[in-house]
């Protein structure tokens, strides 16, 4: 995703307003929910993940899944956390990733962006940037339906 075709930037002025996006999201998930997280290092897609997890009822820890690739949890839906930084293409089709895409959880991808040929067709990307100390921008673009809707209604309404 380039940030020019983001349908909304959202500002998150702290890690607060960062829950808010992510709480709001969980509650628009259903199974096959894929959301694709970018962004500059340290940004805060581990953050995001965490929160967007607590908001699905996950009871456990999350943390980065860097080193073991995909972390299963369970919550009011089953939680996929991937983290595909440190993987080639070639090596995350040997995962068998469309069970998670496709199946009855929810997925979100750091790093998405490394894999782009491998996640489906319709996606929520968030692009995370650091723009202060404590300030993010959160460029968001809905590819396919539901989306798209998604995204659109995050614009018209607020988060």
């Amino acid at each position: 995703m380039d940030k020019q075709s983001a349908q909304l930037v959202f500002t998150a002025g702290h890690l607060e307003d960062t829950k808010r996006l992510a709480a709001r999201l969980a509650d628009l998930s259903l199974p096959g929910t894929v959301i694709v997280l970018d962004g500059d290092l340290g940004a805060g897609k581990t953050a995001f993940s965490q929160a967007f997890a607590k908001a699905m009822n996950v009871k456990d820890q999350v943390n980065s899944p860097t080193f073991t690739i995909i972390k299963e949890y369970e919550g009011s839906l089953p939680f996929y956390h991937m983290d595909v930084y440190r993987i080639s293409p070639e090596e995350a089709d040997e995962l068998g990733l469309d069970e998670y895409f496709y199946g009855e959880g929810v997925t979100v991808v750091e790093w998405g962006s490394l894999i782009d040929e491998l996640l489906p067709e319709a996606r929520l990307h968030l692009y995370i940037e650091v723009s202060g100390p404590q300030e993010r921008l959160i460029y968001v673009y809905g590819q396919g339906e539901p989306y798209e809707t998604w995204a659109e209604s995050l614009k018209e309404n607020g988060v």
